[in-house]
């Protein structure tokens, strides 16, 4: 099982409680990527958002910058936002970044839990799923092909017919001919699960409230429709992003994590009509069942076995800690009771 960071590049607070300024906020992100490989991280993963909270508005930027000054952790978007994209710019931009990092390039696509870049970008919201279903085939058959013929329903305005051009540069060629990853992130709808399946593609779900075993049904719908479509079962992998923090105690880690988490969900509440945000509903998400991995290193270790169980079985777990809004000093003790405390217990487990 591997187990990694996901970032959304929020703006960190200070001791003092200011936030840092944009410029020192990614430095200290690229500082956070580098401790994560120091201390056997398997994979870092830059999210995309266009708010003014987070400034992961081009998450390969970011990824070409820790690309530089990091040897072995994978490099991961977490998630692109394929439905607001070009495949093809999105394709060469990780492509790029795969030769940087010597092969380390992976990527998470999804549609996105925000709908900022549809106004943004000149989409419409009503094809939120038909733009996703023809980019996602588009990526896909760039992948698989140096050269393309493809045509699709938005076109035009938003991605021109391609009628055999080639789409350089080609990623890494890896020893094994494995093609550049493309892990699909979804989130609650069955149809997402299913798609997953039915293209062979590894699945990152996204655990972020409620009680973790309640999507093994979604789970097991991605696993049968793989088979039906022929993929092995070592093809079919699947991951979980969660919210997560790691303290010396406990009680540590939910006192210092809540109140960040409880102004963005607050905040997130008010733009949705949600109520608003308890202690007594965040230390619910704290108990086994719960989908927080928030607490001491033996608890969130056994917290991730359990519910790789419940789930029939994880390849990876991400820690998501930007909803925090911590400072980068407590950021980087997580990320280091997570790489030596954590991530050992559950390989030794899992081996």
């Amino acid at each position: 099982m591997e187990i990694g960071i996901d970032s959304f590049a929020a703006w960190s607070v200070g001791a003092d409680g200011q936030a840092a300024t944009p410029a020192d906020a990614l430095q200290e992100l690229i500082k956070r990527i580098v401790r994560a490989e120091e201390v056997g991280l398997d994979v870092f993963g830059i999210g995309e958002h266009h708010r003014a909270e987070f400034l992961d508005s081009a998450p390969a930027m970011i990824l070409a910058a820790a690309a530089s000054v990091t040897k072995k952790i994978k490099l991961t978007s977490a998630v692109t936002v394929l439905s607001a994209a070009d495949p093809v710019r999105v394709f060469q931009q990780f492509a790029t970044l795969d030769l940087l990092s010597g092969g380390r390039a992976e990527m998470v696509v999804g549609r996105g839990s925000f709908i900022e870049s549809f106004p943004l970008f000149g989409l419409a919201l009503e094809d939120y799923d038909s733009l996703f279903t023809e980019k996602l085939d588009l990526l896909l058959e760039i992948r698989d092909n140096e050269r393309v013929w493809w045509e699709g329903k938005h076109n035009p305005p938003h991605r021109p017919a391609l009628t055999g051009q080639g789409v350089y540069p080609r990623p890494t060629e890896r020893p094994d001919g494995a093609k550049l990853p493309i892990w699909l992130g979804v989130g609650g709808t069955p149809q997402s699960f299913a798609r997953a399946g039915a293209l062979g593609l590894p699945l990152m779900v996204a655990i972020i409230g409620g009680e973790t075993h309640r999507f093994r049904p979604l789970v097991d719908l991605y696993r049968e429709a793989g088979r039906r479509a022929g993929f092995a079962e070592d093809a079919l992998k699947v991951g979980v992003h969660a919210l997560g923090y790691v303290a010396e105690t406990s009680q540590q880690a939910a006192d210092e994590f809540f109140p960040g988490y409880a102004k963005t969900f607050g905040q997130v509440g008010k733009e949705r009509g949600w109520g608003g945000v308890t202690r007594g509903n965040f230390d619910r998400l704290l108990t086994p069942e719960g989908a927080l991995l928030v607490g001491s290193a033996e608890q969130v270790a056994d917290k991730i076995l359990q519910h790789s169980e419940a789930l029939g079985g994880v390849s990876r777990f991400t820690f998501q800690m930007d909803v925090g809004s911590l400072p980068h000093a407590r950021l980087m003790r997580s990320i280091e009771l997570i790489g030596e405390k954590v991530r050992p217990v559950v390989r030794r487990a899992k081996a």
